[in-house]
């Protein structure tokens, strides 16, 4: 009997040894494989609706909307001494406007990859380092001046109170 027991101790001990082992060996090494850029490790920003005028023949043709999402390291992005924000929208402004062939009303010469692609380039190229990883898009419209004007009107008509309402009530 007391040889069956030294060796459920034994057993014991050596199963606790063998997990407690497992569980360090696994600790030290890591678990899984390093994550991917888009997997971990980045920040995602959004920004708020970027609104650019485009001017055409010195009358504004209509507005630009855009929201964007991009993808940058924690550490980097502090040590900025200016928003990040800030940076994106002055590239989105040079972008449209140093691209005065892109035509909004046809969607053939919208080329969202190059937009993407040239605002993650010359936001890197600005700040000197590798920044911005991936930049994405979250919303992108494009507004004519006669629809905000069609908008206008409609929501000004709707918000208009009703003839019976602005007469005052008869006094009894």
């Amino acid at each position: 009997m007391i040889k069956f027991i030294a060796a459920a101790i034994w057993i014991c001990a050596a199963t606790l040894g063998a997990v407690f082992y497992s569980f360090q060996a696994a600790g030290a090494r890591g678990v899984g494989e390093t994550p991917k850029p888009m997997l971990g490790g980045l920040d995602y920003v959004k920004t708020d609706v970027i609104s650019v005028p485009l001017i055409h023949n010195a009358k504004i043709d209509g507005y630009f909307l855009t929201k964007l999402v991009y993808t940058v390291e924690p550490a980097e992005i502090k040590k900025l001494s200016i928003p990040a924000d800030a940076l994106i929208t002055d590239q989105v402004y040079s972008y449209l406007y140093s691209n005065p062939q892109i035509d909004f009303t046809k969607k053939a010469t919208i080329d969202l990859d190059a937009f993407r692609a040239a605002i993650r380039d010359t936001v890197n190229t600005r700040v000197g380092a590798n920044l911005v990883h991936e930049v994405l898009i979250d919303q992108v419209n494009f507004l004519s001046k006669d629809e905000i004007r069609d908008n206008w009107l409609r929501r000004r008509q709707e918000g208009a109170p009703a003839p019976e309402a602005a007469k005052p009530a008869p006094a009894h």
